[in-house]
């Protein structure tokens, strides 16, 4: 089975840290690349001995506000 997590990734100091939202773990890298296969392989590591949730349906947007 696989499943889908919404994951954000930015960039601190020399690091990129990747977060899955749905289930806030986080992981890191050197490259976007690499944070996101050590996030994948946390996530799995965090699943094995869990029952995976599957997370709902979930819209990402950016949006503009005025301050």
């Amino acid at each position: 089975m696989s499943i889908r997590y919404n994951v954000v990734v930015q960039k601190e100091e020399n690091w990129y840290v990747a977060t899955c939202i749905d289930n806030n773990i986080t992981s890191q890298g050197k490259t976007i690349e690499e944070s996101i296969e050590n996030l994948k392989e946390a996530i799995e590591l965090y699943y094995e001995s869990e029952e995976p949730i599957i997370p709902k349906e979930t819209y990402i947007t950016t949006l503009e506000v005025a301050i």
